[in-house]
């Protein structure tokens, strides 16, 4: 009994190894391609006629859909933001979904909103639709009063209300730079292959003063939370997504800021109420459509359009989001399960998806249970110093050059921290996080398959600290 239970933790042990191995293998080829796109990209938007894009007639209208419950505190900022966006045609809805506070109420008082009559024609299905405010001061404003039905059903009750041809999805609690849409609408307007959705990138905005709407001060937090999740975004959004762009194998755009064609969206028929990470399961359901219909299709992910928003500063209601992440993650994937490995997708079926199984959503299990594993087995002489030394470089050291990394690709390229302290403190945090940090996400992750199989798939709700 003995001899099998060594021999299975020498055989784990040695899946360990070979798992972060490959997984860094792969990571070092995204942080390649990353490196190249971004460097491209930077030099080529110096010389963009995109600007132009402002005063262009063929820039086409953009509906920009705000859905809020229980957001008193930031929505207000949050609209005035959307309403001072660069872009020539665009209208703000913003979806009330049955606040228990005041939302309503700050709205109508901020923006001397009437209520009106109007149709509403639920192509997509949502909760009733209690009323529709508008404001005489700022026309391309309109204000939706619904029953609760969650975020998903304001997203869809904003695309059944939307004129434009293309919708924008923004959180209650982010803000925009003034360039942003025009930026995020750029692909539709130099591919000449149809871009259905684009997604920009997500920086905190803690430690940042904001006045009238707009981020007038870039800076770091004091909280340590905030700043490792700082670095985590850099990381994710600067070489992650970008790599992933590259290859056409993006399935997650942030739902607090992307665009989306809607025509593709009611197509598909809209996001989904069952999935609490609404935002990745629309994108998978959008690929494979597309694919299933072989019509042809981009998903883009840019890298220079900005949405500030709050990270949590506390344990608690960042446990509450990782697990909510990462049980979407889940959702989406076993409901699309059979494009896994299937031919009929492409790459989609034998790539992408795949990726996002064996590298987004096992990684989290290798890391806690190798972690466990791995250490017993070594205190226990069942592994070598030498192959435990491997583990630490693959597992931890690796993993510090990847912070760093995408710390460096900030400084080389957007520079939205300018400071010298700056890049020192983001230097110091991309080594700190990956000494518990990292393993405590990992262990959440963990936490949310447990919760998925046993049945527990209901939206955490995170409480923001308003410390900005």
């Amino acid at each position: 009994m003995i001899s099998f239970l060594v021999a299975l933790a020498v055989g784990f042990n040695v899946f360990v190894g070979f798992y972060y191995g490959l997984v860094n293998v792969v990571y070092s080829v995204l942080l390649a391609l990353a490196l190249v796109a971004i460097l491209k990209h930077v030099k080529r938007i110096k010389y963009s006629s995109r600007y132009d894009f402002s005063s262009s007639p063929e820039t086409p209208p953009v509906s920009v859909v705000i859905p809020a419950y229980n957001e008193e505190g930031d929505i207000v900022e949050s609209v005035k933001s959307a309403l001072s966006l660069n872009y020539p045609y665009f209208e703000v809805i913003v979806v009330n979904d049955g606040s228990s506070d005041g939302t309503l109420r700050r709205l109508v008082d901020s923006f001397g909103l009437r209520r009106i009559d109007l149709v509403y024609r639920d192509v997509i299905k949502t909760e009733k639709v209690r009323g529709f405010h508008y404001s005489v001061d700022f026309p391309n404003l309109i204000v939706v009063d619904k029953e609760r039905g969650g975020k998903s059903d304001s997203l869809n009750c904003g695309v059944n209300i939307a004129r434009s041809p293309y919708f924008c999805s923004v959180d209650a609690d982010s803000v925009l730079e003034r360039d942003s849409l025009l930026r995020l609408v750029a692909p539709m307007l130099e591919s000449t292959v149809p871009v259905i959705a684009s997604g920009g990138v997500i920086r905190a905005i803690n430690g940042c003063t904001m006045e009238h709407g707009e981020v007038k001060k870039v800076d770091l937090p004091e909280n340590d939370l905030a700043m490792f999740q700082i670095v985590e975004y850099l990381r994710a959004f600067l070489f992650g997504r970008v790599g992933l762009d590259v290859m056409n194998a993006v399935l997650i755009l942030s739902g607090a800021f992307s665009l989306f064609s809607r025509a593709a969206i009611i197509e598909v028929g809209g996001y989904s109420r069952k999935n609490v990470s609404e935002d990745m399961e629309l994108v998978v359901k959008l690929r494979k459509h597309f694919k299933k219909k072989k019509r042809p299709y981009k998903i883009k992910f840019i890298s220079d359009p900005i949405c500030w928003t709050e990270v949590p500063e506390n344990l608690r209601m960042l446990g509450r989001q990782r697990r909510r992440w990462h049980l979407g993650l889940m959702q989406s994937i076993i409901q699309h399960r059979s494009v896994l490995f299937n031919p009929a997708y492409g790459k989609l079926g034998l790539i992408v998806m795949p990726y996002y199984l064996l590298v987004e959503m096992l990684s989290p299990f290798v890391e806690v249970f190798g972690y466990i594993v791995v250490v017993m087995s070594f205190f226990l002489h069942i592994i070598s110093a030498e192959f435990f030394l491997l583990f630490l470089v693959l597992a931890v050291f690796y993993g510090i050059f990847l912070s760093t990394a995408g710390v460096f690709l900030e400084e080389l390229t957007y520079k939205r921290y300018p400071k010298w302290g700056h890049l020192a403190k983001l230097l110091l945090f991309g080594i700190f996080e990956n000494f518990g940090y990292r393993q405590l996400n990992s262990f959440w992750r963990v936490q949310a398959a447990a919760n998925y199989f046993m049945g527990k798939r209901q939206w955490e709700y995170v409480m923001r600290s308003k410390n900005h």
